[in-house]
């Protein structure tokens, strides 16, 4: 009978001394704004698609950011990153590095790359969005690579949209490193 009253106090005594922690973990849980919450997930859904790129060129190396937009390892990002570049490292969100190549460089206005890696797995791509359906005064996020500092969240709004010129004006920041990354 000891022995059953000792583990009962035993669990009991556990139990108690867990409450503590899981009562921490709700209320960090519940702790974050909507708009934070909305960042979070926004950040931990789309991080896992984007790239480091690191391009070799004459005068040293061009840093910026890509994001994979098909599972075959099609990656998206600004053709000035890798302008001139005679080798291309891809940074997964694991930090494996593969060797990048140039598919495409699309016009000479639209500052677009596509370049393929051989990841040996499928990728996650990102879900793409309308650019037709955004307002001025809307909310965005980046996630870009400035600074050698992989996978660096900014948040603002869509500052001007031009049509004519096909762009898109925000106030997150683009910091070097970033060029190329999704807003």
């Amino acid at each position: 009978m000891f022995n059953i009253k000792k583990k009962l106090v035993c669990a009991l005594f556990f139990v108690v001394m867990l409450l503590p922690a899981c009562n921490q973990a709700v209320f960090a849980q519940n702790s974050f704004s909507s708009d934070e919450q909305v960042n979070i997930n926004v950040y931990e859904k789309v991080s896992p698609s984007i790239v480091g790129i690191n391009a070799e060129i004459v005068d040293g190396v061009s840093s910026g950011t890509g994001c994979v937009i098909d599972p075959r390892g099609i990656i998206l990002t600004s053709s000035h990153v890798i302008e001139d570049a005679e080798n291309i490292e891809i940074i997964l969100y694991d930090g494996k590095k593969l060797k990048g190549e140039v598919i495409d460089v699309v016009g000479e206005n639209s500052d677009l790359a596509l370049l393929k890696i051989n990841a040996g797995k499928p990728l996650m791509p990102v879900n793409m969005g309308d650019s037709t359906k955004i307002k001025v005064g809307q909310k965005v996020l980046a996630i870009g690579n400035p600074f050698g500092f992989n996978g660096t969240l900014t948040t603002g709004i869509v500052s001007r949209i031009d049509y004519e010129r096909n762009k898109i004006q925000t106030d997150a920041a683009i910091n070097p490193g970033s060029s190329g990354g999704p807003l």
